[in-house]
């Protein structure tokens, strides 16, 4: 398998957040008075050096800048990390180029000031537009936070806005959240991802669960409703998550989705990666920042080699995401193999009802699978 035709991301991550959220499982550290920006920084240009040995002439097509809250950093600090990755990668003439934004840490004028340092895309974390919501969520900004962002985004010339929504939330109804969709229509972002909030282990959320969340049966509703209603705005329902007006899906995303390969830069962040004998590694980054920053730009030991039925089961965990699903020889082309017993699986999935074949020979979910996903992926276990 020839690793330069598979896609090649890269994901930098900033740890630091004003504070965690209760529902929030990323590797997130409460900032304090003065996160080590500066020092942060200085590891990540040893890392992204280091990061740039193990992509030799390989193009890299997206950036994503995740967090934590990148938007802590300055657009200064934002600049320099993007003009490391520039001298130590070849970045595509069309790269897509994304930061997260937690609107209250936005400063009016900065959000220009990150697109003149080269970010292209932006994802505001908005989470709901229900002052009482954002409140059981721990958020720190309110619904006028959001607007005040997005609208500084749009003046600032971004080209493509993410907005995040979440749904399912405590004493959520269908009406309120009907209310959160309407109020995000109200701003037609380029791009909306509406996810369920889950309670995820090492959470405050998964130790106490918060009072009135929705069962399944109304969190169904709220999804279907919720997707509904975006649709009928325009959105194109490209990924499980995912909504789109046309032009502006998620690339760094899709890439994931389609088992591309992303290097990994900054604490805790985790890489993917096919060598030159085709064999697909993975590997992390150390998730304490202080550790991060005295280990960043060493060596880092690849994982070994996942088997083939291993990469069978995680090809089909991402790529069962796709609604408008993915074409058989992907397998081949992203794994260099068929995985022995992925064809019956995929045949007795679809006697089943949770997978189907299009005219064009994609594989994509049915109705049913969607609705039922993790039971779905977990077909493909090895």
């Amino acid at each position: 398998m020839d690793a330069a035709g598979i896609p090649l991301s890269l994901y930098v991550h900033l740890p630091w957040c004003v504070r965690k959220c209760p529902y929030c499982d990323f590797n997130s550290h409460r900032a304090g008075d003065a996160p080590p920006r500066q020092r942060y920084v200085d590891a990540l240009a040893a890392d992204i050096r280091g990061e740039s040995k193990r992509a030799a002439e390989r193009v890299i097509d997206t950036i994503y800048l995740g967090g934590g809250t990148p938007s802590l950093f300055t657009p200064a600090e934002i600049g320099a990390i993007l003009d490391h990755c520039r001298r130590a990668f070849t970045l595509a003439a069309d790269c897509e180029i994304t930061m997260e934004a937690n609107p209250g840490t936005v400063e009016h004028g900065s959000l220009r000031s990150y697109r003149e340092a080269g970010v292209n895309r932006l994802s505001i974390g908005a989470q709901s537009f229900s002052e009482h919501s954002l409140k059981l969520l721990g958020r720190i900004h309110g619904p006028g936070d959001i607007r005040d962002a997005f609208a500084e985004a749009s003046r600032a010339g971004f080209d493509s806005i993410n907005v995040d929504l979440m749904f399912a939330l405590p004493m959520q109804d269908l009406e309120s959240a009907r209310a959160d969709i309407e109020a995000l229509l109200e701003l037609a972002p380029g791009h909306v991802s509406y996810y369920q909030l889950t309670l995820e282990p090492n959470t405050v959320f998964h130790e106490r669960p918060p009072e009135g969340l929705p069962d399944d049966d109304l969190a169904w509703e709220i999804q279907a409703q919720g997707q509904s209603l975006l649709e009928s705005a325009g959105y194109e329902h490209y990924e499980v998550s995912g909504f789109a007006q046309p032009g502006h899906r998620c690339r760094h995303n899709l890439n994931y989705w389609t088992f591309g390969d992303y290097l990994a830069v900054g604490a805790g962040a985790h890489g993917k990666f096919t060598d030159q004998q085709g064999a697909v590694r993975r590997y992390t980054k150390p998730a304490n920042p202080f550790s991060y920053m005295e280990t960043a730009g060493r060596a880092v030991t690849l994982g070994d080699p996942l088997a083939v039925a291993d990469l069978g089961f995680e090809f089909m965990l991402n790529a069962l995401r796709l609604i408008d699903g993915f074409p058989a020889e992907l397998t081949v082309r992203r794994i260099g193999s068929d995985p022995p017993g992925l064809q019956d699986r995929i045949e007795q999935a679809r006697q089943d009802g949770m997978i189907e074949l299009d005219e064009a020979g994609r594989i994509r979910p049915t109705p049913r699978g969607f609705r039922f996903l993790n039971d779905l992926q977990a077909r493909f276990l090895p």
